[in-house]
C-alpha cells in the first residue's frame, strides 16, 4: 500500500472515495459533485489530501484544511474528512493515514491537528482517542447554518 499527497491526476480516484464517504454521512450520492468539489481543492491547492492506493485501487483518503490559531499566532490543520472503503477496514489504512497527516502537522510547524467526528461513530473516536486526541471539554461548539 502507498500513501502519498493527492495531486490533480488523482482527482478520479479521490473523487470516488469522497463521494461513498458523503454517502457514509448520509448526502445522497453524486459521484459529478464530488469531482468538481475535489477538482477546486487540488486546483486551488485549498486542501491537503492523502490517499492510500494499493495496484492502483484507491482504498481510503483523509482531507486537511488550513487554519490557524490567534492566541498562539500558530498554523493548525483541521483533519475534515477520513474515509476507508468498507472492505478495505481493520487493515490499518486509517492508522497509516493518521500517521500521514500527523507527519505532515509536524512538518509544517503547525501548533495541532483537530478534528470532529459524529457522536455515533465509535469506531472513529476509539481510533483517534488511541492515538493521543483529546475530546475539547473546554469550549463549546457553535454553528450557523445558511443554507
Amino acid at each position: 500500500m502507498n500513501i502519498y499527497q493527492a495531486t490533480i491526476k488523482d482527482l478520479k480516484g479521490v473523487s470516488h472515495l469522497f463521494n461513498l464517504y458523503c454517502i457514509f454521512y448520509k448526502q445522497p450520492s453524486d459521484y459529478e459533485d464530488a469531482e468538481s468539489f475535489i477538482s477546486d481543492r487540488l486546483k486551488n491547492e485549498e486542501s491537503v489530501i492523502f490517499v492510500a492506493v494499493h495496484e492502483g485501487e484507491y482504498l481510503g483518503f483523509t482531507q486537511l484544511y488550513p487554519s490557524f490559531s490567534s492566541v498562539s499566532m500558530k498554523r493548525t490543520w483541521i483533519l475534515n474528512d477520513l474515509y476507508v472503503q468498507e472492505e478495505a477496514r481493520k487493515q490499518g489504512i486509517a492508522q497509516a493515514l493518521l500517521d500521514k497527516a500527523k507527519l505532515h502537522t509536524i512538518q509544517s510547524n503547525a501548533k495541532s491537528l483537530e478534528l470532529q467526528t459524529a457522536p455515533d461513530n465509535t469506531n472513529a473516536q476509539k481510533l483517534y482517542e488511541k492515538n493521543g486526541y483529546q475530546k475539547d471539554t473546554s469550549f463549546l461548539n457553535y454553528s450557523l447554518n445558511l443554507m
